[in-house]
């Protein structure tokens, strides 16, 4: 099998970024930016394609790279990911381990707070338990997401019009379309950390676009799911509990909407 990491930018400077990654694969880079313009470089014996493209939005941004792409196993990762030595090798040895598998899900480290997920045992992936994972962690058989036409949401996520969710909605589309998912206590490497690209606090802006979220989540169970959430949230916002939930509400009725728009 081969593999390819798929590298989402913004305004990065590419000659010095797969150094900085430690990238042990071909790989594709989408760097979002002011201009537009590819070029191929090498690094470490591996092929760099390199795309400048004036566009914003990551969910764009990854299907870019997708539609660019041609190893069996590709690799979503962000521009703050540094790898392990041996990633790559490692990788391939777990999806030689589980041929059923479609995708796997690796640990990557983060800092305290921004972490939502941590391995620590082989664990199958389904609706109930897959809404915690990042893109970094997810490697996927590209063969499998083109016959299913998966593809990320433009609609969520940095530089998108709600702030995120982008991956969530991208991996329970795997699952509903019959992919095989794991979660595996392997490790590839760690985030570096920086100021966050969507999140600015426990805005209006926050709950209203979780609100959006969760209707093209969770359909008919997005005021409970709702509900939820505002309860677990109640000590970390300064927003009340019916402050929170009606912007939810008011974001639930937006994302109806859209909804139908595109099934249209």
């Amino acid at each position: 099998m081969t593999i390819q990491t798929l590298v989402s930018a913004l305004k990065q400077n590419t000659d010095s970024l797969p150094g900085v990654m430690k990238l042990e694969t071909d790989s594709i880079i989408i760097n979002q930016c002011d201009n537009d313009s590819y070029r191929e470089t090498e690094y470490e014996g591996h092929r760099i394609c390199i795309y400048d493209m004036n566009e914003r939005g990551v969910g764009a941004s990854r299907n870019q790279a997708l539609s660019k792409a041609t190893a069996d196993i590709i690799l979503f990762s962000d521009e703050d990911i540094v790898y392990e030595p041996g990633y790559a090798k490692r990788i391939l040895e777990e999806f030689e381990k589980r041929p059923e598998a479609d995708m796997l899900l690796f640990n990557v480290d983060v800092i305290e707070e921004r972490r939502t997920y941590y391995t620590e045992e082989e664990t199958k992936i389904g609706l109930m338990n897959c809404g915690r994972y990042p893109a970094y962690s997810f490697a996927c058989k590209r063969e499998e997401l083109l016959k299913r036409g998966i593809k990320y949401s433009l609609l969520f996520g940095g530089g998108a019009k709600y702030s995120n969710g982008e991956d969530s909605l991208f991996i329970q589309e795997c699952i509903k379309k019959g992919m095989k998912i794991y979660a595996l206590p392997v490790k590839i490497g760690k985030e570096v950390a920086r100021p966050s690209t969507w999140f600015k606090g426990y805005t209006d802006k926050f709950f209203f676009d979780r609100g959006v979220l969760y209707t093209y989540m969770y359909g008919a169970l997005a005021f409970p799911m709702a509900v939820r959430f505002v309860i677990k949230m109640r000590n970390l916002a300064e927003h009340s509990f019916s402050q929170a939930l009606g912007l939810m509400l008011k974001g639930m009725k937006e994302g109806r909407v859209s909804k139908k728009a595109e099934e249209k």
